[in-house]
């Protein structure tokens, strides 16, 4: 993990003010929708990542212990996932053929978990909420001109930034940038 660094934070008129401009997505055009994700992803990693640690702490005030339960079945629950696709050539190909589905398939399975817990309601609330939040924005996003010519630079240190890293980790580090 060295030499990761993190973008720097957009300025909250580029990221949600006046000049920020939204449009509900094509759902015909799949490729294109996960292009402007994966791109608003990298772009406003720095503002999503802030965004997500404020929710998270707003949850954590009110129900501490269930939510830090909640965050370790889910870490454990990627690692083990991250772990055998890159172990498991099986695995590893259908992470790549199906990067949504294995999101979900993560998600699910720590739903379980948590279930058995009895943290749903802090699950549900406290982590995938902000998840949930990210990619509404980076679904509804425009990327204006400033986004396109960071994406092209910050593509070829793609690995070298967190969203980037957990992009590869996720099969996708071939559509950024483009």
């Amino acid at each position: 993990m060295a030499g990761v660094q993190p973008p720097p934070l957009r300025s909250l008129d580029d990221f949600l003010l006046s000049s920020a401009r939204f449009a509900v997505p094509d759902l015909r055009d799949l490729d294109r929708w996960n292009n402007r994700i994966i791109n608003n992803l990298l772009y406003y990693q720095s503002n999503y990542l802030l965004s997500a640690l404020g929710l998270l702490l707003l949850v954590g005030y009110f129900q501490p212990f269930q939510l830090l339960v909640g965050a370790m079945v889910v870490t454990v629950l990627f690692l083990g996932f991250v772990w055998a696709a890159e172990n498991q050539a099986p695995i590893r190909r259908f992470r790549r053929n199906h990067p949504s589905v294995s999101v979900l398939a993560i998600l699910l399975v720590s739903y379980l978990f948590l279930s058995v817990l009895g943290g749903v309601a802090v699950f549900l609330f406290g982590i995938a909420f902000p998840i949930l939040m990210v990619l509404i924005h980076a679904s509804v996003r425009l990327r204006s001109l400033k986004n396109k010519l960071e994406n092209k630079l910050e593509s070829i240190g793609l690995k070298r930034t967190p969203m980037g890293l957990l992009l590869e980790a996720l099969g996708q580090e071939q559509e950024a940038g483009s």
